[in-house]
């Protein structure tokens, strides 16, 4: 019989194999296995359908001699059969469900499907290989969701928000500009980071509408932060969801495409909380274990989602290890950006990135360093921004950074540095050097953080806009109309600002030591229409209409050529903290709203000697003084070119109104 385990780890009576493997096939029997410490007894019903109809049979599993595991063997071919578990506690069956380790499932994913996973590895699978990297500080990232990037008519992508639109070549939009995977290998970016692609609970994959009622208008869109089974892809995905395998194999051809293209693949997961608590199979395998509680029994919530789980439980544990395991040796994605890692302890965290780094040394890891509200354990215990440097290298996000370029989230109308309200510059500065210490950075006046939390710059992931919140377009749009509205009430804000704010905004990320990280079509201003939480918005409100490459193929150059500078300039990516805090050096500035500072690129191996980097925010075009040299300009007036616009000799520069400038000199 063909076993595909996984890692096994010790409970305190014995072996235990976290994951279960609760279903292998072979041509002559399936054996089945379940961990279910309270059950008095257990069974696996089997189905000729995913979904309706009753159990062709049902067969009661025996509980092992040692441990808490339940296993039973089908004889047979049972090949293209489903199945669900059910346990008995109490005298009482509770409900069937798929088990915590289905690796493939019907549709909407309520019972697990019998197959073999070598039929679903694409023509030439066992060949395909991740693009060669060097580590996370040379990665640039660029979060994209599946409908947001396809959806549109303009797009010329045949099979729109399925995970194949991202195998598609040659695509154009009207004007024949690049789209779909042709526009990602030209924007350079080295990651695609993918929105939750696991089974997730909030549309039907029946009708691919969001579940609702009423007088709600159908969705067929969700961001996917809500889990169901988080060891098979998403079936809304797919282009059939009825089948089993072709989820699976349809994920595999869009990692093998992306790893072609030269992009490694980064998975959103979320491991923090379910869909449903009672009705996950969790809770049905093992009441009360996989989840936290309140010192009144009450589920606890920092999750914000009615629950969250008990990571430094030995099982799910465990169970988080490797299912990210898992994910890197069968469908062979390159990285992970874990939803409110702050839930999770730091303990289950090391271990995630010691597993992970065993498989690639230079896989990616991030995480929000936050969780939504107070977690059940203490925060010195818990993977918070806070306690980044006790990570090993996971990095966080660098909200600093975010909110002192463009406002808090809490109100959209609140500008910071971009709109050039004072007070803003030293939470830029920090972001700029990787929320490290810095003797150029005043923490007194930083935003959130009065201590660097990052014990290395590629530890912080340099940011300006994601899915959460609005894109940088309409947040820029808001807070200028919101200015322009104050001054006259007739007044909107110039489209041209926000067109040269979009690319001072972009310069700033990718001139941070820490790693850029891109929110897919803010390279071409794309809007949602002024949505702040577009998560169940329908297409008409998500999706990026490429006609914009066209209208903003200026933005779209000015990203791109930012990308290629730093990918060829080390000088901008040092992933030293000692080096950048010897060889990045904050100029004095005169007045408000202006950030310039020198990077000694010899000392980084850089081609370039000393380079210049000034921000600008304010309405006016200001004069800064930069050593005495002359200097190769290669970012001005709103284009960036790598070979030199002009040169220019002296001790300072004038830097045009919301704009930058780099340059350089030997």
């Amino acid at each position: 019989m063909r076993k595909q385990t996984l890692s096994v780890f010790l409970l305190a009576m014995g072996a235990i194999n976290a994951m279960a493997q609760e279903m292998t096939w072979s041509p002559t029997a399936t054996r089945f296995a379940l961990w279910s410490p309270s059950a008095d007894s257990v069974k696996v019903n089997i189905y000729a359908e995913g979904l309706g109809g009753s159990p062709l049979r049902s067969l009661s599993l025996r509980k092992e001699n040692t441990g808490d595991k339940w296993v039973a063997l089908l004889p047979g071919d049972n090949k293209g059969k489903f199945y669900t578990f059910q346990i008995k506690k109490g005298g009482k069956w509770l409900e069937e469900n798929p088990g915590i380790s289905a690796k493939a499932v019907g549709v909407n994913g309520q019972r697990g499907a019998i197959i073999d996973l070598r039929d679903t590895n694409p023509a030439g699978w066992e060949n395909d290989r991740a693009p060669l990297f060097s580590g996370q500080k040379d990665a640039v990232i660029y979060e994209m969701h599946y409908r947001d990037f396809s959806m549109d008519n303009e797009s010329g992508i045949k099979n729109k928000g399925k995970f194949i639109a991202l195998t598609e070549r040659g695509t154009r939009n009207a004007a024949g500009l690049s789209t779909g995977i042709d526009h990602l290998k030209e924007l350079g970016v080295t990651h695609v980071h993918l929105l939750p692609s696991y089974d997730y609970g909030s549309i039907d994959e029946t009708t691919g509408n969001a579940y609702g009622g009423g007088n709600r208008v159908p969705s067929t869109y969700n961001w996917g932060y809500d889990p169901v089974n988080y060891n098979v892809p998403e079936g809304s995905y797919s282009t059939d969801a009825y089948t089993p395998t072709t989820r699976i194999r349809e994920f595999k051809e869009m990692v093998m495409a992306l790893h072609k293209a030269g992009i490694r693949v980064v998975m959103d997961v979320v491991y923090n909380h379910v869909f449903d608590l009672e009705k996950s199979s969790f809770e049905r395998t093992a009441p009360g274990y996989f989840f936290r509680h309140n010192a009144d029994g009450t589920a606890a919530n920092a999750s914000g989602c009615g629950n969250e789980t008990a990571s430094e439980t030995e099982m799910f544990r465990n169970y988080m290890v490797e299912s990210i395991e898992y994910w890197m040796k069968e469908y062979h994605v390159d990285g992970f950006r874990f939803d409110l890692m702050g839930i999770h302890d730091i303990e289950t965290m090391n271990l995630i990135r010691q597993k992970a780094q065993s498989i690639d040394p230079n896989v990616v890891l991030y995480g929000e360093g936050w969780a939504a509200s107070s977690p059940v354990l203490p925060a010195e215990q818990l993977a918070m921004k806070a306690n980044t440097a006790r990570l090993g290298g996971i990095a966080a996000f660098g909200d600093e950074m975010r909110d002192g370029l463009r406002g808090g989230w809490q109100d959209d109308k609140e500008g910071a540095f971009l709109v050039a309200i004072p007070g803003n510059e030293e939470s830029v500065k920090f972001g700029i050097v990787g929320a490290i210490a810095h003797p150029g950075v005043d923490m007194t006046k930083v935003n959130y953080s009065k201590d660097p939390w990052a014990a290395q710059p590629q530890e912080m992931i340099s940011y300006v806009s994601c899915h959460d919140d609005m894109c940088l377009a309409d947040r820029i749009k808001c807070t200028l109309d919101h200015i322009a509205q104050k001054k006259n009430a007739m007044k909107t804000s110039d489209p041209a600002a926000r067109r040269r704010l979009q690319k001072l905004a972009e310069t700033a990320v990718l001139t941070s030591q820490g790693v850029p990280f891109i929110w897919n079509g803010d390279e071409i201003m794309r809007d949602k229409k002024g949505v702040h939480n577009s998560f169940s918005s329908p297409d008409s409100i998500n999706t990026i209409p490429w006609a914009q490459k066209t209208e903003y193929k200026d933005v779209f150059d000015y990203v791109a050529a930012l990308v290629k500078m730093r990918k060829s300039h080390p000088a901008f990516r040092m992933g030293c903290a000692e080096m950048v805090r010897e060889n990045l050096t904050f100029l004095p500035v005169k007045g408000s709203n202006i950030i310039a500072w020198t990077i000694n690129g010899k000392a980084a191996g850089d081609e370039w000697g000393k380079i210049v980097v000034i921000l600008n925010s304010n309405t006016k075009a200001v004069k800064q003084i930069v050593p005495m040299a002359t200097y190769t300009v290669v970012c001005a007036d709103g284009k960036v070119d790598t070979a030199g616009i002009r040169t220019i000799k002296g001790k300072s520069v004038t830097v045009p109104a919301q704009s930058a400038i780099i340059m350089y000199c030997e």
